[in-house]
């Protein structure tokens, strides 16, 4: 593993994306620590002092995703969760509208249009949950005691400034993640939520000892090592389809007759499903304690209240825990299915000659890649739902964070599953890029 970093420092062409990556990252981290003008820092500070996660538990997810700029109430306060929010639509309306499917089989051209169309989106749901941050702000209603976040005789002028702060402070994040893509290593936003993650690891790990002494900090991190392992062997666990490909004659030159295989990854759709889980989860949260914001005497009970928001205000409530995993299960099919067709990947091979032993090409091979995602699928969707929803299981034991991070601790199953799988695919692309260059990868 050292090795392998020190010939990637020594190429200068990876080199320079490193370095590149580091430094957006970097940039990310200071925005996240710089308050958006307009709000008392002071009461923000010493709100987060007597927070409980009971009272945060509204806002974990976009907090951790945020790095926890969110209750720091900085500039890049909401973070990602517009841009994710707005992938998930566009996605699901690829399904629905016959136009979206179309730009999709367009190639690089129609991805392009559909990126564009996820941006516009983007920045009006940035626009609208800036400005129920910054209402909820003003209430007192973001993190509880009834006092407002905002300096004293903030008008209207002042909110709309920050509202547009906040806006342009997602538009920022999303074109650095976009920039990380493009010219660095690795998913951009998949690794700014790793940096904010791990930014609030320390601080996480820290509290945990303080409060529960080290037998139980010792157990946790034995846990989590276990845990780490167990996310390392499947993700890299795959399924090899043996494919041989049929010699053929180009002029003088005899092309084929070779035999490879083609690995379908027992986890398909890696750790987004869990992303979009979580993201869909907290909305109606969100959208109920912004309107409950602006009424000036909020009914506390209506049947949404009750039956709803209460369960999704309580991690550890099996109501909760069965929404939550249902809907990992679900985006992992979904987003399979949207990112793999085998369809697509049969036509290729019969393309080129190639064919699975036992499968005639076209319509045979692409029923049997069906049936083999399927079965994995139902592998990789149940071990990505078990492993978020674990944490759940072990709130009542008091192993969790007072400080607004994520329900049963940053050393918890999603933040887990994030920093593993994120670590992973950007170390797989810093090898492939090492491989083409003649060098000896990280992988042995």
């Amino acid at each position: 593993m050292p090795s392998g970093f020190l010939a990637a420092l020594r190429d200068p062409d990876l080199r320079k994306k490193i370095l590149f990556t580091l430094g957006m990252i970097v940039l990310y981290r200071v925005g996240a620590q710089i308050p958006t003008p307009g709000v008392d820092y002071q009461t923000v500070a010493a709100r987060l002092e007597q927070i409980t996660q009971d009272q945060s538990s509204v806002y974990s997810l976009i907090n951790l995703f945020s790095g926890g700029a969110l209750l720091q109430m900085s500039i890049f306060g909401i973070g990602i969760m517009p841009y994710i929010t707005a992938s998930i639509i566009v996605q699901l309306l690829t399904v629905v509208i016959p136009h979206f499917e179309q730009l999709k089989k367009e190639g690089q051209s129609g991805q392009a249009k559909m990126t564009q169309y996820t941006r516009y989106l983007t920045v009006a749901l940035a626009l609208l949950q800036s400005a129920g941050i910054v209402a909820m702000a003003d209430r007192g209603a973001l993190l509880g005691g009834n006092q407002s976040l905002l300096i004293q005789g903030a008008g209207l002028f002042d909110m709309v400034v920050m509202v547009l702060v906040l806006t342009s402070g997602a538009v920022l994040v999303m074109w650095i993640g976009e920039l990380i893509t493009d010219r660095g290593v690795g998913n951009g936003m998949s690794l700014l939520i790793f940096a904010g993650i791990a930014a609030q690891m320390p601080a996480e790990g820290a509290g945990i000892l303080q409060s529960a002494g080290g037998l139980v900090f010792a157990t946790v991190i034995a846990a989590v090592l276990v845990l780490i392992i167990g996310v390392i062997f499947i993700e890299q666990g795959q399924r090899r389809i043996p494919v041989q490909y049929a010699k053929r004659m180009v002029g003088r030159r005899q092309y084929g007759g070779s035999s490879t295989y083609l690995p379908l990854k027992v986890n398909q759709a890696g750790v987004i499903p869990v992303i979009f889980a979580s993201s869909l989860i907290y909305v109606p949260v969100l959208i109920t304690q912004i309107v409950q914001s602006g009424q000036k005497n909020p009914s506390q009970d209506n049947w949404w209240q009750r039956n709803v928001i209460q369960y999704l205000l309580s991690p550890s409530s099996w109501q909760y825990i069965v929404l939550f995993f249902a809907l990992i299960v679900f985006f992992s099919y979904f987003y399979t299915s949207v990112q793999y067709d085998p369809n697509d990947q049969a036509d290729n091979m019969k393309k080129y000659g190639g064919f699975i032993p036992g499968f005639r090409p076209g319509r045979p091979t692409a029923e049997y890649l069906g049936y083999v995602i399927t079965r994995l699928l139902a592998v990789g969707s149940l071990y990505l739902a078990l492993i978020a929803v674990l944490p759940n299981f072990m709130l009542d034991l008091g192993i969790g964070s007072n400080q607004g991070g994520m329900s049963g601790g940053m050393f918890g199953g999603t933040a887990l599953l994030i920093l593993v799988s994120v670590a992973l695919t950007t170390v797989k692309q810093i090898e492939s890029q090492l491989m083409q260059r003649n060098y000896e990868g990280f992988l042995k």
